[in-house]
């Protein structure tokens, strides 16, 4: 009988192959049991947005590839859909559940430091989250790296469960459909097909842009005002 560990180390490297080798990896795991496939998807989805380690996990580029193995394979895009929107809402709900013990420790701390600038820090993204939370929590789906820390910070500052569990389920219905349907209906187009690596890369970078200027702008206006 295989181990626990041999299936995890499996797995793990089938998780390797999509995000390497996307189109051919999935079609390959669909081809051999496609329940494996739906069971690979589904983690790296919740792995995306349930632990502020995966931050680089492909999830818009993923959802539009898994549209298009469906559109062409025994994949059932009404089984797919609601799969990928379940891992959505609850990696969103563990990563929250995770930054909310965290939260905790820092405001219980008795470290100096940690009070002095950690709790500082809390209170002021309490702030941002009374004001722009649900916004934020919709709006941020959209964009990778930010998608991943935005439940854990709302753990953090213990922004309203209510609420968040309300508007991580809108963002989830919003965002699984509008990546996976559109690679569905377009992944038949003859182009889409011959460019297909060319688009997974493309989704990446455009979603990418948005994060890296705010970044940039964050730095730079930092420095002109400390200047």
């Amino acid at each position: 009988m295989y181990s626990v560990q041999y299936y995890f180390r499996a797995m793990m490297n089938e998780i390797y192959e999509i995000l390497f080798h996307t189109n051919e990896a999935l079609y390959a795991i669909v081809s051999e049991n496609v329940w494996e496939a739906y069971l690979v998807l589904f983690l790296i989805i919740f792995l995306e947005t349930g632990l502020i380690v995966f931050p680089f996990l492909p999830g818009d580029g993923l959802l539009f590839s898994a549209g298009v193995i469906a559109a062409s394979s025994e994949m059932s895009i009404l089984l797919l859909v609601p799969i990928l929107i379940v891992a959505a809402i609850l990696g969103n709900h563990f990563n929250y559940r995770i930054g909310k013990q965290v939260g905790n420790g820092i405001e219980h701390s008795k470290n100096r430091f940690v009070r002095k600038y950690l709790v500082k820090s809390i209170i002021t993204t309490r702030k941002f989250y009374q004001k722009h939370g649900k916004k934020s929590i919709i709006i941020g789906r959209f964009f990778p790296v930010i998608r991943t820390y935005i439940p854990f910070l709302a753990g953090t500052v213990k922004f309203d469960y209510p609420i968040f569990n309300t508007y991580t389920i809108i963002g989830s219905l919003i965002w699984v459909p509008f990546f996976t349907l559109t690679g569905y209906f377009l992944g038949e187009i003859t182009w889409i097909k011959d460019n297909f690596e060319l688009i997974f890369l493309g989704l990446i970078v455009v979603t990418l842009i948005p994060f890296f200027y705010a970044a940039i702008k964050t730095m730079f206006f930092g420095r002109k005002m400390r200047d």
